[in-house]
């Protein structure tokens, strides 16, 4: 619980804006100049402060009300429906409706909700009533991507990574309202994104599709955090929790998602992982082989995860020892010992660099990482953390 407790210490105190929205913060904890209020951001720290709530920490519910607030008010767009991707001082400066925000506000409304926010229903109504009428697809059974305000196609493109988070917060939507929509939702995108297209790709999950859903190995467009070329590891990782959370909630129905966890976990430490100087490279191509390789921190805890959900699945030396690794060499290379933040990117001599993200945007994965293991895993962690938390009151 320390390392959870080092990273709310570290966010807590300076990224509200009474301006409005949130700080982005340096690497010192402090707020940085730019008034950039990403969608995404927004959302993720309602979540990661109703965890907060959750664990009893004083100052969470004034942080989400203060992010529930500024999400519906400059976020959402008011006249076309919908959130804009970001916002600067004056207004919008990404208008566009990404489905990948789209879905962390699917997110933010569901753990909002869970800690009793009384304008949460309010907001799980109004994005439940834009993902299906603007971005799902009933016939793949898939998402759409992108549009622009005012709804026009922005392009064709599809993508793996906005399904893959809608597919977890179309969970903790299901188990905060116990609706079987949303359930039904995400076993169609586990269905078709992994069952169907990545167990018939040798196991690496692939990014980028055109509109009819077929593979796309081509597109690189410049962007690092979103579109980058090649399969990312780190989500054959976040996949492989994610569908070992799906099984247990589906009644542990669906047999071939524990399978395809294993296989996706396995996959990642063997064509992921550096053996020699250790962490997950960024991206490998189609072949397995490294392409980008550096280090980025969310891999690393998205792998603390799913060894956790693996080892309580399966006992033995496998997963248990992965997860001793994991945090070992966290321990030594992503965690700040003099800020309790952590290192967002390293190179591939394991040195700290900027260059995708500047300071600490985001504390969603590393908290995540910090979390599962301390608490049940057949459940999203705001359900097992208050049912932890109830369970120390009875």
């Amino acid at each position: 619980m320390q390392r959870a407790d080092d990273l709310f210490e570290f966010y807590q105190p300076n990224i509200i804006d009474p301006r409005g929205g949130f700080f982005a913060l340096g690497d010192d904890a402090k707020p940085l100049p730019d008034a950039t209020r990403a969608l995404v951001w927004t959302t993720r720290f309602i979540h990661c402060f109703s965890l907060g709530q959750h664990l009893g920490r004083p100052g969470s519910a004034d942080i989400i009300d203060h992010g529930m607030q500024y999400l519906w008010n400059t976020h959402r767009d008011a006249r076309n429906g919908g959130y804009y991707n970001s916002n600067g001082a004056d207004g919008p400066l990404d208008a566009s409706k990404q489905a990948y925000g789209h879905a962390f506000v699917l997110l933010a409304a569901a753990s909002a909700k869970t800690a009793g926010h009384p304008d949460a229903d309010r907001l799980l109504a109004d994005i439940t009533d834009v993902l299906l009428k603007r971005f799902w697809e009933p016939q793949p059974g898939l998402s759409s991507e992108e549009y622009a305000a005012d709804w026009s196609k922005i392009s064709e493109y599809r993508g793996q990574n906005s399904n893959m988070h809608l597919t977890e917060a179309l969970m903790a939507a299901f188990e905060a309202t116990s609706d079987p929509q949303y359930l039904a939702m995400a076993n169609s995108i586990a269905e078709n994104l992994i069952r169907r297209i990545t167990a018939q790709n040798q196991w690496r999950l692939p990014e980028h599709f055109t509109s009819n859903w077929q593979i796309d190995t081509q597109t690189d467009q410049g962007d690092p955090v979103f579109r980058p070329a090649g399969s990312t590891p780190g989500h054959w990782l976040e996949w492989a929790r994610l569908l070992l959370q799906l099984w247990e909630l589906g009644r542990r129905e669906q047999g071939w998602m524990v399978q395809a966890a294993k296989t996706l976990f396995q996959q990642a430490i063997t064509e992921g992982w550096d053996g020699q100087r250790g962490g997950f490279y960024y991206t490998v191509d189609f072949d397995g082989k490294p392409l980008w390789r550096d280090r980025l921190w969310w891999p690393t805890c998205e792998g603390i995860a799913a060894a956790t959900y693996l080892a309580n699945l399966e006992s033995g030396p496998l997963y248990e020892g992965w997860y001793e690794r994991l945090w070992s060499w966290t321990n030594a290379h992503l965690l700040n010992r003099e800020t309790g933040g952590w290192h967002m990117q390293l190179n591939d001599a394991l040195q700290p660099k900027t260059q995708i993200f500047t300071g600490q945007p985001d504390m969603y994965h590393a908290l995540q990482a910090c979390l599962i293991p301390l608490f049940a895993t057949n459940a999203s962690l705001t359900t097992t953390i208050a049912a932890a938390k109830l369970a120390e009151h009875d």
